[in-house]
């Protein structure tokens, strides 16, 4: 089996498959000596300046997966969970829809609450009975 790039036939995630890149490689860790015959890890390469993301989504990206890019601008996936070439395959596309999909929803804009006056409440009341407690814990003052 060759170890020459692929590219898969379809886009994945909205992204052209002319940014993907695919490659079989060898897989490393144990597995006797099938593992030093076959290539079944992927490598996913996505060049980030043809897929088609937005300002926005690419920021994302990068802040989420920082060191998986590198300096040609790829964000490249390693998939060798399982033993089958076509698995890995599928879970390196499954991994690269999943942060392209969280890249792509923008954060919802926190809104700064300040709390009511009941819990401002609450919590005075909270501290002064904690404050009771711990007098009621200190050793009596001696009174001769």
């Amino acid at each position: 089996m060759d170890d020459s790039p692929k590219r898969p036939e379809h886009g994945v995630a909205g992204i052209p498959a002319d940014a993907i890149t695919v490659r079989f490689v060898r897989a490393s860790g144990p597995g006797g000596q099938h593992v030093n015959k076959v290539s079944t890890a992927v490598q996913l390469r996505v060049s980030l300046d043809a897929a088609g993301l937005s300002r926005g989504a690419r920021a994302r990206l990068e802040r989420q997966v920082p060191g998986q890019i590198n300096r040609e601008g790829e964000l490249v996936i390693n998939a060798q969970r399982f033993r089958s070439q076509l698995r890995n395959r599928e879970d390196a596309l499954q991994r690269l829809t999943e942060l392209v999909t969280k890249a792509r929803s923008a954060p919802k804009p926190r809104i700064p609450t300040a709390p009511s006056a009941a819990e401002k409440r609450q919590r005075r009341d909270d501290k002064r009975r904690s404050g009771a407690l711990k007098q009621l814990r200190r050793k009596p003052e001696r009174g001769d």
